[in-house]
């Protein structure tokens, strides 16, 4: 029974602390004092508010939560197991971050189950709930019907002073409060202490004033460490605010209970130690042994038949919008099930070298516009580079407050923003297929949304363009030599750089394919014009790399690169051909699609009898010298650009058809 001194309500937010403090004290690291400190809160939120089926996490309707502090996963994994989520047993907590645990040391969506997104890189998580609020938004607006709701639930986020420091927060959360996201609610754990002390070394601001300012409704409950009812009245006050973003400041004590250690920095990143976690034990009258837990506590806090109950109802509600909408209910059916339309990518342009030359910016606007009417759930824009990145989707309008249903994103100068909300999109899991564009060059400004976009299993697609020193008279600022190397640095992110129109088709075909497939591709695109050339084809897309010009037995020679430079091949090989010379050109696309085919494959696209190879590519040669091997060479740039109109850009630095016919020539010696 509940101990006399504690009500029911205090023995189960003081399980959701001991949890925390015994499974970081068993790992001897983690981060024990934002659970200790934000247990109030999220025991009233989970408890009172969130609509979930922890036997069912998948299930659509469900409120999305997010600790966008990550650090203080075992906040999370004590409410997942104390909720009855199958997904963290008691064994689990007791594994927390050792190897092959359901329990890692920051929240991990492809890890555990209920788990969202994947937090731990400050401000990342709030600003993944902006995007999961623009997909609540959006798919409300396209689905839901005066007599018949669908899509209805909330997305909450805990986030603390460090997300609110993080740049990526704040470029998000203006945008939040500029779309008026009525359905986002963030409860900022105001604890003032980050892991250099007191944050009133270098964060003074009025973070309130600051969310007032970006168009937040904004509360403050003064007490979170035990003023239950105020928490929960913030909460009601955040749901009946319809068409403004809600924060939630809650002043609480990180560490709370800790005699020695509470509201110091101390117990921000460190276990408490023995000799602590007995006197705060002793102080908050939890007379358990490690990770036992009351009976009373575990019936109370399992919300499995009460989200049982939910998922039933909507399961009601949406036969009978079927019922109504059967073309509606196939479609949104279709969207949840990641399948794609039948037949969506018969319409992709093929070309030949008759076909007048363009920018593969320009075929990536073409192509973006050919698969708009067909496949509707995919949504996105551009950071404040439409008219240069060409990303509009002219079958719809802008994504406004109060326009959802639409699917242009106009993202301002947000790309880390951008990037983190083209996750949240995605991570909604209803099927939608985000995609985010900027130039290449500032791929650096949302490298940390791009790396977790792959690590997290995101579909999204990003756009990029003005892809090299071709770029232009902008100059080095703007021209992105370095960059291609290293995202093809970054694990499980599939780069594209495509030589002309019909490798561009082929390249968003793949790029779709692995959206649905919840893989992130980065494309590469050109602003300047490039021939359609001979040999190219989406199927050979689809292989990373392929040969387009060949020859009779074993080449003397093998050309290779990527998207412009890929025309420069192709001339020289002409002429090399012309005195006489075996000739392979070879374009490729995709790094990445090339190392995931078989060695059989690879052998006969790169023989390894054929040593004499030349790589032509308008970035360094870093990376290149797999391919080409020792008795090879690269032309490339090693330095940076030069402010200059793009073609001369292009000759100064070697990247002629009379250079590459010289260094071939070097080459074959």
């Amino acid at each position: 029974m509940v101990a006399a001194t504690q009500s029911l309500q205090e023995l189960s937010i003081n399980s959701i602390r001991f949890l925390a403090v015994d499974a970081v004290e068993k790992a001897k690291s983690g981060h024990p004092g934002l659970p200790m400190g934000a247990a109030p809160m999220a025991y009233v939120l989970w408890n009172q508010f969130m609509r979930f089926n922890p036997k069912n996490p998948k299930w659509f309707n469900r409120d999305r939560f997010i600790l966008s502090a990550g650090h203080g996963c075992m906040l999370q994994y004590a409410l997942l197991y104390l909720t009855g989520y199958d997904s963290v047993t008691i064994e689990d907590i007791k594994q927390f971050r050792q190897w092959g645990s359901k329990t890692p040391g920051h929240p991990e969506n492809f890890e555990t189950e209920g788990v969202e997104v994947t937090t731990g890189p400050l401000g990342q998580g709030i600003a993944n709930g902006v995007g999961l609020a623009v997909a609540e938004a959006h798919l409300a607006a396209t689905f839901n019907k005066p007599d018949a709701t669908i899509v209805d639930h909330y997305t909450y986020v805990i986030l603390g002073d460090g997300c609110n420091m993080e740049g990526v927060a704040g470029e998000a959360c203006s945008i939040a409060g500029h779309w008026g996201l009525g359905k986002l609610i963030a409860l900022y754990d105001d604890n003032h202490i980050s892991i250099d002390g007191s944050t009133d070394v270098a964060f003074t601001e009025d973070v309130s004033k600051r969310f007032e300012a970006y168009g937040w409704h904004v509360l403050h409950v003064p007490n979170g460490n035990t003023d239950l009812d105020a928490i929960a009245k913030a909460i009601e006050e955040a749901k009946k605010v319809t068409d403004k973003p809600t924060m939630i400041k809650v002043t609480t004590t990180i560490g709370y209970g800790s005699p020695n250690k509470q509201d110091t920095a101390g117990v921000h990143g460190a276990a408490l130690g023995t000799d602590e976690v007995a006197l705060t034990r002793k102080n908050l009258g939890w007379n358990y042994e490690p990770f036992d837990i009351p009976q009373d506590v575990l019936s109370h806090m399992n919300k499995a038949e009460q989200g049982a109950s939910y998922e039933a109802e909507w399961d009601q509600a949406f036969a009978a919008y079927k019922a109504k909408y059967p073309a509606e209910a196939a479609e949104f059916e279709r969207y949840l099930s990641g399948q794609l339309p039948d037949g969506w990518d018969k319409d992709l342009p093929k070309f030949t070298p008759d076909d007048d030359g363009l920018p593969t910016r320009k075929h990536s606007a073409a192509i973006l516009n050919i698969l708009a009417p067909v496949l509707p759930e995919l949504i996105g824009g551009s950071a404040d580079l439409t008219h240069s990145n060409l990303t509009e989707l002219k079958v719809s309008g802008d994504f406004q407050k109060g326009e959802y249903a639409n699917r242009n994103v106009h993202f301002g100068v947000r790309e880390h923003g951008m990037g983190a909300i083209c996750n949240g999109i995605s991570l909604h899991g209803s099927g939608l297929i985000p995609y985010g564009a900027t130039f290449l060059i500032f791929t650096d400004y949302m490298r940390a949304s791009i790396r977790l976009s792959a690590l997290s299993q995101v579909g999204a697609i990003w756009v990029m363009t003005h892809d090299s020193i071709g770029q232009g008279e902008d100059g080095p600022t703007h021209q992105p030599v370095e960059v291609l190397a290293s995202l093809r640095a970054i694990p499980d992110l599939t780069v594209f750089r495509p030589a002309d129109g019909n490798e561009c088709s082929g390249a968003y075909k793949v790029a779709v394919e692995k959206a649905k497939a919840h893989a992130p591709s980065l494309l590469a695109f050109t602003r300047q014009k490039v021939p359609n050339l001979p040999g190219t084809s989406m199927e050979g897309v689809a292989k990373g790399a392929y040969p387009i010009v060949d020859c009779d037995g074993t080449p003397d020679i093998i050309l290779m690169g990527t998207g412009s430079e890929v025309s420069l091949c192709v001339a020289a090989a002409e002429k090399l051909t012309g005195e006489g010379k075996k000739v392979r050109v070879v374009s490729m696309p995709s790094w990445e699609l090339f190392e995931a085919q078989d060695e059989a494959y690879k052998e006969s696209v790169f023989p390894k009898a054929v040593t004499k190879r030349l790589s032509v590519e308008a970035g360094v040669s870093f990376g290149w010298s797999k391919y080409v091997g020792p008795e090879g060479y690269s032309v490339s740039i090693d330095t940076f650009g030069a402010s200059a109109p793009g073609g001369t850009c292009m000759e100064k630095f070697g990247f002629s058809v009379d250079n590459v016919l010289a260094k071939a020539k070097a080459v074959l010696g």
